[in-house]
């Protein structure tokens, strides 16, 4: 007896997103092996459009880390970060903290700047952390998906800039969606994932190094090695080998996304975000992060008080109404809901189904 799923589900959650049936239809097309020719033409194609998607240079490299966002984020601090290194975390959230750890993992000597979950840092913070002590780099997580905050990158970046540090940036939850400038905002390493705004399945982290930080990245990993896996991406060397199936996705989405262009799908983000803020208000509902910090991809509704279960609500929501949504992390756990309008998954149709879900399970 198959255990396969055989009914649809809404994706709504903090990820994976929905996946269009053209990538995932991509992903039957005939086998071949990581070295064939074939196969070699899409990832220098996959490298093409990454390319110009993070808006690096030539000099610069773009391409995919097999895995999910976690493996993007232990690649960027494993070829950055060294053996008592200074480095200047921004903590605001879950996964701001969890850059912090891994970075201390690899022997950094971690201060972490603690801001409030559900506020973007205030870049003076950083601008006094940086004044006060020397950072050999960086962290922060762009969009902050357990609170649903959008952080001020540029301005860090620029601090970091003038203080001699390079600066590494979490986009898992804003690549493919919100604009991300690796040459024009002067960042140095952002990695992303494949099943957010991207839409395709999970199984690969896109990831970039500016033109200085691929210059003089090294790392004690061997699977995350940069120049290791520039080996094989660009010098069609044996590194691992690459699912087949994956790549043929993700080569789909990122075609996708060139169609839709960049500025229109950005755009599409925005609209449908507004669309749902606007709903969630006809509700008396509202989010976390205040107006102006607020991410499109992933929105942190608080739960209001007549809801005394809100994990009953979620089940509701999956069983009955076939809609998936995420659940708060941390201290935020039982005070929101996440929500995620990414990729496939912003469009108009979905808010509308969702909130008419919403409004039959709690009013």
């Amino acid at each position: 007896m198959s255990l396969l799923p055989t009914t649809p589900r809404l994706l709504l959650g903090p990820g994976p997103s929905p996946v269009l049936p053209r990538v995932l239809n991509a992903m039957v097309a005939p086998q071949r092996s990581h070295l064939d020719p074939d196969m070699i033409a899409l990832l220098d194609d996959i490298r093409r459009r990454l390319h110009g998607l993070f808006n690096v240079s030539a000099e610069g490299i773009a391409f995919a880390v097999p895995g999910t966002g976690s493996s993007g984020l232990e690649a960027a601090v494993a070829n950055v970060v060294g053996e008592g290194d200074a480095v200047l975390c921004v903590v605001t959230g879950y996964f701001g903290d969890r850059l912090a750890q891994v970075c201390e993992r690899y022997g950094a000597t971690v201060t972490r700047l603690n801001g409030e979950w559900g506020r973007a840092i205030d870049p003076a913070a950083v601008q006094t952390a940086l004044e006060h002590a020397a950072f050999k780099v960086v962290t922060i997580v762009h969009a902050e998906t357990s609170t649903g905050v959008l952080q001020p990158v540029q301005d860090v970046a620029a601090l970091a800039r003038a203080h001699g540090a390079r600066i590494i940036v979490d986009a898992v939850t804003s690549f493919g969606a919100h604009p991300v400038d690796v040459d024009g905002w002067g960042l140095d390493v952002v990695y992303s994932c494949s099943q957010k705004g991207v839409g395709a399945p999970s199984g690969f982290a896109p990831i970039a190094f500016n033109a200085a930080t691929r210059a003089v990245a090294k790392s004690r990993s061997f699977y995350l090695d940069l120049p290791l896996l520039e080996g094989y991406w660009i010098k069609r060397g044996y590194h691992h080998t690459i699912s087949t199936p994956l790549v043929y996705a993700l080569h789909e989405a990122l075609s996708l996304i060139d169609e839709e262009g960049m500025e229109a799908r950005s755009a599409r983000h925005a609209r449908v975000h507004g669309e749902f803020v606007a709903a969630l208000a006809e509700m008396g509902l509202s989010l976390l992060p205040p107006e102006g910090e607020r991410l499109w991809t992933l929105n942190t509704v608080r739960i209001p008080e007549r809801v005394t279960d809100e994990a009953k609500v979620r089940v509701a929501l999956r069983d009955t109404h076939g809609i998936e949504i995420g659940a708060g992390l941390g201290p935020l756990a039982g005070k929101i809901w996440r929500v995620g309008l990414m990729g496939a998954g912003a469009t108009s149709e979905n808010v509308q189904q969702l909130i008419a879900a919403l409004k039959s399970e709690i009013g």
